[in-house]
């Protein structure tokens, strides 16, 4: 097949997947939709060594895209001194996550890392949230949420009670400049404020 229909039964097997975990918030993995795609394209000729090497071609690949903010591994450093820091975040690729964190020398920073994948439930979907509540023995009250999303991260994290500190330098979300971000370089200065 060429590269246009890759890239759209990629896409679309992608799609299938979102569109049934939507409801219920359920994750699923990358492993699934390199085994639903594959088995389309190849039928029983597909086997689980080539799922395994696709599946870790196309995270590489996709990986040449992430770029660490400057100044973010200093801002953690100096929020760990004070405060628990915990990650929350939606994947279909646990190691994904832990590879980057290694990268940027900053896992052992964090008191929990909880993945949507590993949990079961991506955000907004309450569970994930009091999960890591429950994890860093913390309570809603006295917890800050950051994120960039105002779906599931925002939304997610103001429903269960926590206050949620949301990166919006453009102004796309109808929320309290209280809660506004530029970016997560604000937040030591943010915290200091308020």
């Amino acid at each position: 097949m060429g590269y246009r229909e890759f890239l759209e039964r990629w896409s679309a097997k992608f799609r299938e997947f979102d569109l049934q975990s939507e409801a219920k918030h359920d994750e699923y993995s990358m492993d699934d939709v390199v085994t639903g795609f594959l088995a389309e394209v190849f039928g029983p000729r597909m086997d689980a060594e080539m799922g395994r090497i696709f599946r870790d071609t196309y995270l590489e690949e996709w990986s040449t895209g992430i770029k660490h903010i400057a100044g973010v591994t200093t801002l953690l450093n100096h929020l760990a001194e004070r405060y628990t820091l915990a990650l929350v975040t939606n994947t279909h690729s646990a190691e994904l996550i832990r590879g980057q964190l290694r990268d940027m020398d900053i896992g052992h920073l964090f008191s929990a890392v909880v993945t949507s994948l590993e949990h079961g439930k991506r955000k907004p979907d309450a569970s994930i949230f009091e999960h890591t509540l429950k994890v860093t023995g913390s309570s809603s009250e006295n917890a800050l949420y950051v994120g960039d999303s105002f779906a599931a991260d925002y939304i997610g994290a103001k429903g269960v009670g926590m206050r949620c500190l949301l990166i919006d330098p453009n102004r796309r979300q109808d929320i309290p400049e209280e809660d506004r971000m530029n970016s997560v370089l604000d937040l030591s200065a943010m915290l200091v404020a308020g």
